[in-house]
Parts: structure tokens; sequence; C-alpha cells
């Protein structure tokens, strides 16, 4: 199987913030790039990881305390769940402008800003009053989170040579699987004894003891070129992006296995404090330690990738997603969090991938291409926790299930026609070169044909 989407992008703009910038030297070709033993990288992957725990720890905080959420404040399922899909709907929505703004005032400038602000709001959503406040709250909360990803991408894509990329991308990854996991399991276990706003305020202290740890560890930007921001040429740039074959359909890869991903631990918790389960809060924040296994297969993708190509690491996320998705349909719990770990090495071994594979594969405007694919993944989040609460709500956890069914079937398609797209090219690069070797015989014969012809007269 020929390896995963490692062509390049061809056709690419300029970036799109740049109107006169320097030219800058290849990744490859820069010595002082870090990896892995170079002095600042681990101090570099710590902080990142801060981030990344710290993001999903705020993004994802209301996640596991919805049923508490629809009990205290009398809403429904697919009430609740907007206290989810606002945050990451805003984060898709503002990711790809805060991402431009990156350019001109620095990665590391805006993570730190961006990792402030949704700080300060985490530590205010506690107090809201009523639903719409929380929604409204968290709207915020998601539009400030959306400066960190996109701006850790491109800093990373900036600063480490691309050999140690994959793997340095995965850390970033397993940082925002470990928060996601840390989040939801203060607040189980704080909201059983103290209630879901006390669990909120938790949250919100620890973020903010990551986002110092953050700041006083990241080092700075070596190879970052200020540059001004112009919304003609960040038109341009997105536009170029868009009319990749090859990032669109990573674009559409990352939406689809976070909208199984969303849609899954959006309603999880409601089905196991119902029969048969009747499980607690705390334990049902203690699920989320499954977590820990989206945190070693993000980090082993690289590996995976080594072993199978990038498309062969996807048909390994996509079979692995789908066998979770039909063990979580038994009644058993043991066979509901057998399932739920499949799903969650599935998401993010595919999620790392995807997400690396945008990196490398755009060789202008890198902040804008990885912005657009923060921006089709929480889409995926928030279209995912939307409908598969819709879905709960109608026809039960067997409707959530179809749902991811759907969306993973969609991933699979796509990942299918890039593996024959690949094989016809290859085929169609043999057959021209056979041409050519033929050509060049035939030229060699007429040309020793006519040297004989020349020596016999």
């Amino acid at each position: 199987m020929p390896p995963a989407d490692t062509e390049a992008s061809t056709g690419t703009p300029v970036d799109a913030s740049v109107k006169t910038a320097p030219a800058q030297t290849p990744a490859s070709l820069t010595p002082d790039r870090m990896s892995p033993g170079d002095p600042g990288f681990g101090r570099m992957r710590l902080a990142l990881f801060a981030a990344g725990l710290a993001t999903f720890a705020l993004l994802f905080s209301t996640q596991a305390l919805l049923p508490a959420i629809s009990a205290d404040l009398d809403v429904q399922p697919d009430q609740a769940s907007w206290t989810v899909s606002a945050a990451t709907l805003a984060l898709a929505l503002a990711v790809l402008p805060l991402s431009a703004l990156s350019e001109r005032f620095g990665r590391r400038a805006m993570m730190t800003g961006s990792l402030a602000v949704a700080v300060a709001v985490g530590l205010a959503v506690p107090f809201a009053p009523d639903l719409g406040w929380l929604i409204a709250l968290r709207a915020v909360q998601g539009a400030a989170i959306a400066g960190i990803p996109a701006s850790a991408m491109a800093y990373l894509s900036e600063e480490v040579r691309p050999s140690s990329l994959i793997g340095t991308i995965g850390l970033f990854v397993a940082g925002n699987s470990f928060g996601g996991m840390t989040g939801r399991l203060l607040t189980g276990w704080v909201a059983d004894g103290w209630g879901w706003r006390v669990s909120l305020a938790t949250v919100g202290v620890l973020s903010l003891v990551c986002a110092i740890a953050f700041r006083l560890l990241l080092p700075k930007a070596r190879h970052f070129t200020p540059s001004a921001v112009s919304p003609r040429a960040l038109a341009r740039t997105c536009g170029g992006h868009l009319s990749d074959p090859l990032l669109r359909r990573l674009y559409a890869i990352g939406a689809l296995f976070m909208t199984v991903f969303g849609g899954v631990y959006t309603v999880i918790g409601y089905r196991l404090v119902a029969e048969p389960f009747n499980l607690s809060q705390s334990l049902v924040g203690s699920i989320f330690l499954i977590y820990l296994v989206g945190t070693a297969s993000s980090a082993a993708a690289g590996k995976l990738v080594g072993r199978l190509g990038r498309r062969g690491a996807l048909y390994v996320a996509v079979t692995t997603t789908t066998a979770g998705l039909l063990l979580s349909l038994g009644d058993s719990l043991v066979a509901v969090l057998l399932g739920l770990v499949l799903i969650t090495a599935g998401f993010f071994a595919g999620h790392a991938v995807a997400s690396s594979s945008v990196s490398r594969a755009a060789k202008t405007g890198r902040a804008q291409a990885s912005a657009l694919y923060q921006t089709a993944y929480y889409v995926g989040s928030s279209v995912g926790g939307t409908l598969g609460a819709l879905a709960f709500h109608a026809a039960g956890w067997s409707g959530t299930v179809v749902l991811g069914l759907v969306a993973v079937a969609g991933a699979a398609a796509i990942t299918i026609y890039a593996t024959r797209k690949a094989l016809a090219e290859r085929r169609a690069e043999i057959v021209a070169r056979s041409a050519q070797q033929s050509e060049r015989a035939s030229s060699n014969e007429t040309t020793q044909g006519m040297r004989r012809l020349a020596a016999q007269a």
C-alpha cells in the first residue's frame, strides 16, 4: 500500500498574511531547528503539553457534567449539550482570524493571550445564573481557546525539524487527550460532593496553573517573521488551501472523526447514569480515564505511519473506531467500556495523522492551513455533539451509534478514494516512464543505424 497523503500540496499561494516577508530557509536546511536532545526541546514539549491539557480541560469541562446540569437547570439533553457545542462552534469560527493575527503578533504571544482569556472566563463560568448565561460564557471561552491550536501547529512546523514533527505534534495532541480526561475526571469526582459549579471552578484553577507553566517553559520563537495582516491575502491563501484536493480530504477526515467522538462523549454520561448501569456522577467521570488510551495512541501515531504509511494508519483508525461503536451497543458495562477504549484509540490516532499531514502538506500559509483544519475539526465536534444528543433523545444509544457509523464510513470512503487515486497516479507514472524508456531506446537504435550507414558509405 502506498504511503498515505505524502504528496506535496501544489499551487498554494503565498502566506495569506504576508505582504512582504523575507524568504525563509526550508526547515530541512536550517540546522538550528529543534529536535530531540537539543536544548529547549524538552521544555517546548512540556509547555505545549500543558497548553493542550488546559485547552481540552476547559473546552470540554461541562461534557461529563451534562446529566447534573440537566437535572439542576431542568433542561433536556439536547439543550444542555449546547454548553459543549457553543464552545466548539465558537472556536471553529474564531480559529482562522486568530491564526491570521498570530502572523502579526507571533505564535507565542497569541497562545499566551488566548490561554489567559480562556482561563479568566473559566473562573467566571461557575457563577452563570442560568443556561443562557452558561452557554454565552462557554461560547466566549471557546472563541478565546481558538488562538491556541492552529498557532501551536504553526509554531511547531517553524521551530521543529520535519523528521521530529509528527512525534512532537502527537505529544501536543496527547496533551489534549490528557486534558480532556483530567477535566472530566475532576468534574465528575467533585460534582458528587459539591455540585457541578464547584467542579467547573476546579477546572479553572487547574488551567490557571497550566497557563503559568506554559508561559514560563515555552522557548521564544527563533524562526518566526512578523508580517502584516491582509484580509484579501488571507482570503487568497485560504482559497488556495481549499482548492487543494489533499487538504480538502484531510479537513473532511478530521471533521468526520470528531463528529463520532463529539457525539459519543456528549451523551455517554446520560446512558451510564440510566438503566441498566445506574452509575454515580463520580463513576461517570472516572470513565474518562479511557482518555489515557488516546494519549498513548496519539503519541504512537508517528510509529504507526512509519510502518503502514499515512493512509494505512487511517485505515487502522477507521477500523478501530467502527469496532468500538459496534461493541458499545451491548448492555454489558464491560462491553461499553471496551467499546469506548477502541473509539478513543481510533479517534486520536486518526486525528494525529490527519493534523500532522496538514502541517506537512502546506508548504506556505501553514497557520491558515492548520486553522482551516481546526475549523473543520471543531465544526465536526459541534455537529456531533448536537446531532448525537438529538439522536439519543429520539432513539437512545443506538441512534448515537448510527450517527457515528455514518461519519466513520465517510472517513473510510475518503481514504479509499485517496488510495485509488494514488495507485492510479503511480500506474500512470510507470506507464509514462516505460514510454520514455522505449522512446529513448528507439532513438538510440535509430542513431546507431544511421551511424552504421554512414560508416558503410
